[in-house]
């Protein structure tokens, strides 16, 4: 099988709290009919598009891809680890958490089974954009249950201000929203549980309120000291390239590259890597002479055996690369030498 990159074309879903605008990412796409909140660029449905997959989709192509495409530590996996996503907020999405694998595998195993860990990016924000995440130190199930109630959720959830090149940290049973004017790139296991407990009022096509899951939510939501929250990442230069860590736990980790002249790169024969793009243009390079050309809003899926490659870009450039690490501390190993404090290490990982 021909160990190449290959590109992923993206899902656009529409909700109700999205927008008709995907800049800076989607300068092309309008005249959408609806709201896009979305875009689902490693979903089951995504098809690749070009290799020897070309036009297929990912859930069916990722079930009978070998160790040298998935990693050595991935190889039993039947399902795509990793749902990645750009997120449009026009308006807040629900109040809402979601499950951890245990209750998942107890309470959903016919919607996967899976929990839901997760992590935001900003790839632009508006002047005053914020998210709200973890509950407020005092809440408790009692008080949060009647604010549900009184429709004052929000109320107990802490504000976090939010800049473009900041992230945080959402773990399972983390309630949360995001506020409007953001675009973000979301990182998460691959799984789409989510128990709202409050929706603003707001209707479906047929004008009936969407459904709320209190119950369940309240059964997974974590009280007392909140492990979410904004980032603390560790910045490093490596000769033509600026490498920005941002987090590490068992579902994912992922980084920052910044570079505007060419890099050489490698993937480790323990996992694929996929490298989000997020502003620039240029061409990957792999062996045999082989390339494609990258642009803003692509993501390539590295196959874990392919080893060295190069990107070659035509200007100032930047990508998320994110990946399963083999244990949590695989990213801390690569800044290992540094000089970097253990206890600023430390910020990057989450049990």
């Amino acid at each position: 099988m021909n160990l190449r990159p290959v590109r992923l074309e993206p899902v656009f879903d529409a909700r109700p709290w999205g927008t008709r605008s995907l800049l800076p990412l989607y300068p092309d796409k309008t005249g959408f009919r609806e709201n896009i909140g979305e875009a689902w660029l490693t979903g089951n449905q995504c098809t690749f598009a070009d290799g020897l997959f070309a036009g297929k989709m990912l859930g069916e192509v990722w079930p009978e891809l070998p160790a040298e495409w998935a990693g050595t530590s991935l190889a039993n996996n039947k399902t795509f680890p990793l749902l990645v996503k750009f997120l449009f907020t026009g308006d807040k999405p629900s109040v809402q958490v979601h499950p951890h694998d245990e209750y998942a595998a107890r309470h959903e195993a016919d919607k996967g089974g899976t929990g839901k860990t997760e992590m935001w990016y900003v790839v632009s924000a508006r002047k005053g954009a914020e998210v709200l995440v973890g509950l407020k130190p005092g809440v408790t199930r009692e008080s949060f249950r009647k604010s549900i109630e009184d429709c004052t959720a929000e109320n107990h959830l802490a504000r976090i201000p939010m800049q473009t090149g900041e992230a945080v940290f959402v773990p399972a049973g983390t309630a949360h929203t995001i506020g409007g004017g953001l675009v973000l790139c979301e990182i998460q296991q691959h799984s789409d549980l989510t128990y709202r407990v409050y929706d603003y009022d707001r209707r479906d096509a047929q004008g009936n309120p969407r459904s709320l899951h209190v119950d369940k939510a309240l059964d997974v939501l974590k009280f007392g000291k909140q492990p979410g929250g904004k980032l603390e990442p560790v910045t490093i230069e490596r000769g033509p390239i600026t490498e920005t860590y941002l987090v590490s736990c068992r579902y994912f980790a992922t980084e920052r590259w910044d570079f505007h002249l060419p890099i050489d790169a490698a993937t480790v024969p323990q996992h694929f890597d996929l490298l989000i793009f997020l502003e620039g243009d240029g061409r990957l390079e792999w062996a045999g002479g082989e390339s494609a050309p990258f642009g803003a809003s692509h993501v390539w899926l590295l196959p874990a055996a392919l080893g060295s490659y190069k990107i070659v870009p035509e200007g100032r450039s930047a990508l998320l690369r994110t990946y399963v690490p083999s244990s949590p501390d695989e990213m801390v190993g690569r800044l290992a030498g540094q000089g970097i404090p253990k206890k600023r290490l430390s910020r990057l990982v989450y049990p």
